[in-house]
């Protein structure tokens, strides 16, 4: 592992670091959107999701309770370390990075709607490109003031949610949930590609495991236990929002969590709603901001990209020219509005990673018996299988899903072209 990396994040930290990713931007966008396929039923969609999540995480957690838990990479070290190659972790490497990326992007622009709609007079390009610069000079300062902000954002995020919620429960109607599966079956299973886009990126703080503290006993806890929390968080928002507005207002709503606020809330609780959408995407800008280049010191420490890509500073213990080169990407996606050539694959590259990452939990007893033996979390063998198997047919089906989509298959097929002819050169280099 780096020895410059700093173990500078601690157990509240880490909890802010997978709930500000989660209570991002996802909820906030994506209820309307699967609303007009399943209606209501939205609500239950969350609920079935949940189980999927946690089954995925599981993988997660007993990696992470390895000596590899101590490591920065995620699914690209344990992958890799599983099958013993590189080439399936780098390639599924290089789309996680290309992902990360576009979503910096995308967070930027909505962070600057929200703004905008907040403060009229501020400029919307501004606002994006500001925000983009501000999370990169707090990585570069310390991962420590990256865990100070998400901790401090969380705290506003999570006043402005039981302003939403807790007053909320009390206006619901009740004729709102009716019908309840608007489009029957085939409605509701279309419904879940999207509502699963608010639950990835959970598997983000499997990057940081190179600086949290006690990191094999933390991290398998606080991914399960996170995970379950904003599992009802979500039930609830969706819960609120679609009891509260009619079907006639979702219809034209792109963001039903204000909206549904603005009927029941007086002015001031209302914006402090908005405030609470700036602070769900600026949480979720911060912590996907550290993922790229965390992705990166594994590749350069198995000789798969330049050393200096991943080089941590020994004064600020983060790796700034890795911090660089995505903020230079995330820019130049931003500005010149092509942010959906790297985004639209984003979904389902995550949905492939978590595909392999479960296949290779799954074969990590029979790859490489002497890792498995140094598994410490406290999950059954049994529990540990169902989970893989749960989380590898889900996957499988949301990748049948979202292959359906014939651009996002060709964008995903050139994006893992040029990871492969990237992984032939970084052999080249390893071997000479």
């Amino acid at each position: 592992m780096p020895s410059n990396l700093r173990r500078d994040l601690g157990t509240l930290d880490s909890y802010a670091a997978l709930l500000g990713i989660l209570i991002g931007a996802g909820i906030f966008k994506v209820t309307s959107d699967a609303w007009a396929l399943t209606g209501p039923s939205v609500i239950l969609g969350y609920l079935v999701l949940a189980p999927v999540i946690l089954a995925t995480s599981v993988a997660y957690s007993v990696f992470l309770s390895t000596p590899l838990g101590r490591a920065p990479g995620g699914e690209y070290t344990h992958i890799s370390r599983t099958f013993g190659g590189y080439g399936l972790a780098f390639v599924g490497a290089w789309l996680k990075i290309i992902s990360y990326i576009g979503a910096l992007a995308y967070l930027a622009n909505a962070f600057a709607d929200y703004v905008t709609e907040l403060v009229p007079r501020v400029s919307h390009m501004g606002a994006a490109i500001g925000s983009l610069l501000l999370f990169y000079a707090i990585h570069v300062a310390g991962v420590r003031w990256f865990g100070r902000l998400q901790v401090w954002m969380c705290a506003l995020l999570f006043v402005s949610l039981i302003v939403l919620i807790v007053p909320g429960l009390f206006a619901i109607r009740a004729e709102n949930y009716r019908p309840f599966f608007t489009h029957g079956t085939s409605g509701f299973l279309a419904s879940l590609a999207p509502l699963f886009f608010a639950y990835a990126g959970f598997e983000s703080l499997a990057q940081a495991a190179g600086e949290v503290r006690d990191s094999t006993s933390r991290l398998p806890r606080i991914f399960i236990r996170g995970i379950a929390a904003t599992s009802v968080i979500y039930f609830l928002m969706s819960a609120v929002a679609l009891g509260v507005l009619s079907p006639a207002q979702l219809r034209v709503s792109s963001a039903p969590m204000a909206d549904a606020a603005a009927t029941y809330l007086p002015v001031g609780a209302a914006a402090m709603v908005t405030l609470g959408a700036i602070m769900a995407v600026a949480t979720s800008l911060n912590a996907t901001m550290l993922v790229p280049s965390r992705v990166a010191i594994m590749l350069s420490e198995d000789g798969l990209a330049p050393r200096w890509v991943g080089r941590v500073s020994a004064r600020t213990g983060t790796p700034i020219l890795g911090l660089t080169i995505t903020l230079a990407v995330a820019l130049a996606l931003l500005i010149s509005g092509r942010i959906s050539v790297a985004l639209n694959i984003a979904v389902f590259a995550l949905v492939v990673l978590y595909f392999l990452h479960s296949l290779a939990f799954l074969l990590l007893p029979r790859l490489n018996p002497e890792l498995f033996r140094s598994v410490t979390v406290n999950i059954p063998l049994s529990v540990q299988r169902i989970a893989a198997v749960l989380s590898m047919g889900a996957m499988a089906v949301l990748i049948v899903q979202l292959a359906r989509d014939r651009a996002t298959m060709v964008l995903a097929g050139f994006w893992t072209l040029i990871g492969a002819v990237l992984y032939a050169f970084g052999r080249m280099r390893r071997h000479e």
